[in-house]
């Protein structure tokens, strides 16, 4: 089993920063909403406790408050390409040091966070919620997870 004792602390800082990435790009998506999307995450984390025991690394990731502060950027492209390789970096991460279950623990945890937000708040015109823009922007965020549809 990995444990945050596998990582430096560098390391641990960017992987408990990939879910929170996620959630900023599907937030930062659409306008409005920040204040649901962002009760959303916390509550992906909630959930994810729940299922505690069922990956130790991950019982580990959800121990730690996300963290929502956003890198210094100059637009929203900007910002996005810059949370997407905080992404990129951590499952890299993650992938080098845990068991294929445990990676794809993570990668699943991820994406359900970015969909948990994208549903948080109900957007005209889509019948679950999820805009053009939010699907697009979990799309960007499986693939730089890794995941293929």
């Amino acid at each position: 089993m990995t444990t945050k004792a596998d990582f430096t602390e560098e390391e641990w800082k960017q992987v408990i920063e990939g879910p929170t990435s996620a959630g900023m790009i599907v937030t930062t998506a659409e306008r409005g909403g920040t204040f649901r999307e962002t009760f959303a995450m916390a509550g992906a984390y909630t959930d994810a406790r729940k299922e505690h025991g069922a990956s130790e690394l991950l019982d580990e990731i959800v121990t730690h408050r996300p963290k929502t502060d956003r890198p210094k950027a100059h637009s929203k492209e900007e910002l996005k390409d810059a949370y997407l390789e905080e992404i990129r970096t951590a499952v890299g991460l993650v992938e080098a040091k845990a068991t294929p279950d445990e990676l794809g623990d993570y990668r699943l945890f991820v994406v359900n966070l970015a969909k948990k937000v994208a549903q948080a708040k109900k957007e005209k015109g889509s019948d679950d919620g999820v805009t053009e823009a939010e699907a697009s922007a979990i799309a960007e965020i499986e693939g730089a997870l890794g995941v293929t549809a």
